[in-house]
């Protein structure tokens, strides 16, 4: 899905407002159904320490960025991280070890393929299979991604992304707005914040440094040289939870951005509409441009005209992450 105009900040004005106020009696289910597997699931303890990364809002937030920053950090200390992931739009329940040569987006999700690059990664739809068989495998750190809502595991370290240009949205909780859970809870359970992007870091329009948790600022940067990109024509497309972000990057680089076009996040390219892409393009005489998780998902046709643009995370204070990272305990093995 694409996240809807009124969940934005100031979004729920107005006719936003009116929708906002009828959906509310869903966000009150939402949110009793998400207490109640919380207190129906038993949390088990790893043999190996467990950071979770994930955030309070629906998608968009830069949470598998962070989760390969964080590995490649754990990397560089002597650790041998492996990540676990539910594999949200493959069809795979695990635990399984991803292989980047070899599976494809509908078997394990688009975001796996991206975080098996830096780290040994399983998909499991119960994540405590996962971390079993990762631990086995010989993680001594198991790195869960999009988990702050996750349950089965005892977590040693949570961090907590929050987009600075979104923050919490209308401060309403699903379906009324972006949030997965109301911000008190959820910020009461991080140990750490990652705030990506300008600005002072606000949930809601709240400070989120009162209680001091450390904040480690963040931005996504371009991973590629800017004169090559520089005034190239492209046609731009992303199915991601706020294409708009990927579109503002290219205009950033100096692009001349001809047309967009937005698909909802995960959402599996057929080869009618690589073809319909495909024709745009080159009616515009532009290159094809995607995000790297979108790219994984095109099909053979797609992967051979599309290009793909890498971004990384860049922290403002490496040396505090690692300083962070540094607390887990070891394990001998």
């Amino acid at each position: 899905m694409r996240s809807p105009d009124f969940w934005r900040r100031g979004g729920d004005q107005g006719a936003g407002a009116l929708l906002a106020l009828g959906l509310t009696p869903l966000s009150w289910a939402w949110r009793l159904g998400a207490l109640i597997r919380q207190r129906r699931t038993t949390a088990y303890r790893a043999g190996v320490p467990v950071v979770s990364i994930g955030n309070l809002t629906v998608g968009g937030a830069g949470k598998t960025p962070t989760a390969i920053a964080i590995a490649e950090r754990l990397v560089a200390l002597g650790r041998r991280p492996h990540i676990v992931t539910r594999g949200y739009g493959g069809t795979i329940r695990g635990p399984h070890q991803v292989d980047a040569a070899r599976d494809d987006a509908a078997l394990v999700g688009d975001e796996p393929l991206l975080l098996a690059r830096v780290a040994p990664t399983w998909v499991a739809r119960r994540r405590a299979l996962g971390a079993l068989a990762a631990t086995r495998a010989g993680a001594d750190v198991i790195l869960l991604d999009d988990a702050h809502q996750h349950w089965s595991l005892i977590k040693d370290l949570s961090i907590v992304v929050i987009d600075q240009g979104y923050g919490m949205g209308n401060g309403r909780i699903m379906p009324a707005g972006p949030l997965r859970e109301p911000v008190k809870s959820g910020m009461g359970r991080a140990n750490a914040i990652v705030a990506i992007g300008d600005g002072a870091p606000v949930t809601a329009g709240a400070p989120v440094t009162g209680d001091g948790k450390p904040v480690l600022r963040a931005r996504l940067v371009p991973a590629v040289d800017p004169d090559h990109w520089r005034h190239r024509r492209v046609l731009a497309f992303a199915g991601i939870g706020r294409p708009e972000k990927f579109f503002d990057t290219l205009r950033g680089l100096g692009c001349d951005v001809v047309a967009t076009r937005a698909f909802a996040d995960h959402q599996p390219y057929d080869p009618d509409t690589v073809m319909r892409l495909i024709d745009a393009a080159t009616a515009t005489s532009a290159l094809l441009v995607t995000t790297e998780k979108d790219y994984v998902r095109l099909p053979p046709a797609g992967r051979d005209v599309a290009v793909a643009l890498p971004v990384r995370l860049e922290f403002d204070d490496p040396e505090a992450v690692d300083r962070l990272l540094a607390r887990l305990p070891k394990v001998r093995r």
